[in-house]
């Protein structure tokens, strides 16, 4: 896609903003779907349909979604959208460490590591080395690079996808395992899952203002969902129609062991987190950097992102292997901010902005959307957050 002038601060945003989303998400789909939530794909194309349509209209002036939270709400709206979308973007990190966690040791399966100074497990040092691996990559400053690690993730994604349709296919694992059409208990405990996969909302004004033909946005949005959908929901019923209900949260982790597909699968799913750390510390980068004296030396700016960031990771290192439960750490996510990101901000700031324009029809939607959105927000992490507590009681009781 072409890129108009100025746009470094906009494809940094861009980059970072996923979606990113290939990983979690999509092993997190068939989990959702194998606890009978069937009807999720078709509710979702209707309530994302609405939210790609819907804020259009406010993006020629607004180069970010925090640009039109001002717009929208001043200081405060702006304030509001960075704080939410910064924390989406921290524990997001956070849920790919943890799948990184989940994941590494059946890569090195019989590995034995020990550190008598430390009382860390195998699965633990390996994690800690992984991200070590990864740490450096949070000191580039070329944009390019980083882009680089987006289309690895992107690969990495499709490396994932493609390894279950095979075990599908070509593996003894039949399908035909029994899903439950719909199951209505479980709906707020999935529904944080379905707002994290399309949490990609925060990038929508960065690459609008970023294209050569805006005119072209929306039908670029609805393919993009379009296909995103498609996929989802093929994995989802897949994955779910393989394993059952009892497929695990990440998908790879039920896979047959001995399967060089699962080999591939498992490396993938640990490749991905690392090419994603340095992708979503790009906007904490630049945000710092434009934040700094102008007079400040290149090296010293350097040496403070790199520095920052690796605090930042090294901080989500410890809270991955804190709090080690990845479904329900990416369902509170979802739950609790992506659900702001994707639809309570983007209504709320179009209504605030072109109030005086709107037809009632066009502002009851938006205020249906609204009301939903906090719905869906506070039954989601009410779950979210109980079954999380849940598993951190028997965690510490074994």
């Amino acid at each position: 896609m072409p890129y108009a002038e100025g746009g470094r601060r906009r494809l940094s945003d861009a980059v970072s903003g996923r979606r990113r989303r290939g990983l979690g998400q999509r092993r997190c789909r068939c989990y959702a779907e194998g606890q009978g939530d069937a009807e999720g794909s078709r509710r979702r194309s209707l309530l994302y349909a609405d939210g790609v349509c819907t804020p259009t209209v406010v993006f020629v002036s607004c180069p970010g979604e925090a640009d039109i939270g001002h717009q929208a709400f001043g200081t405060k709206g702006r304030v509001i959208a960075s704080a939410f979308i910064y924390l989406e973007i921290f524990f997001a990190l956070v849920s790919y460490t943890i799948s990184l966690s989940d994941n590494i040791p059946l890569v090195f399966a019989g590995a034995r590591l020990h550190l008598p100074w430390l009382h860390l497990s195998t699965t633990q040092l390996l994690t800690i080395i992984a991200v070590l691996v990864a740490l450096p990559s949070l000191w580039l400053r070329n944009l390019s690079s980083i882009s680089f690690l987006s289309f690895v993730g992107i690969v990495m994604s499709m490396v994932i996808f493609a390894t279950i349709v095979c075990t599908a296919a070509f593996s003894s694992v039949g399908l035909g395992k029994h899903i439950p059409a719909l199951r209505l208990d479980r709906i707020p405990a999935v529904s944080g899952l379905y707002m994290f996969s399309y949490a990609g909302h925060i990038v929508f004004p960065n690459i609008y203002t970023a294209m050569k033909d805006p005119s072209s946005f929306t039908k670029v949005s609805i393919t993009s969902f379009s296909l995103v959908t498609v996929l989802y929901t093929a994995l989802a019923f897949v994955g779910a129609s393989l394993f059952g209900p009892a497929v695990n949260s990440q998908v790879t982790l039920s896979m047959p062991p001995r399967l060089v597909f699962t080999r591939v699968a498992l490396w993938a799913t640990v490749l991905t987190p690392v090419t994603k750390y340095a992708l979503e510390f790009a906007p904490f980068a630049i945000q710092l950097e434009h934040h700094l004296p102008a007079t400040m030396e290149p090296r010293a700016r350097v040496i403070i992102r790199g520095s920052i960031g690796s605090a930042g990771l090294l901080l989500i290192l410890a809270l991955a292997l804190s709090v080690p439960y990845f479904q329900y750490v990416l369902s509170l996510t979802g739950s609790l901010i992506s659900v702001a990101i994707s639809v309570i901000f983007p209504c709320a700031f179009y209504l605030k902005i072109r109030w005086g324009g709107l037809s009632r029809p066009v502002i009851l939607l938006n205020a249906a959307m609204i009301a939903l959105g906090f719905v869906l927000a506070v039954v989601g992490t009410g779950s979210s957050a109980k079954l999380l507590v849940q598993s951190i009681q028997s965690g510490h009781v074994a």
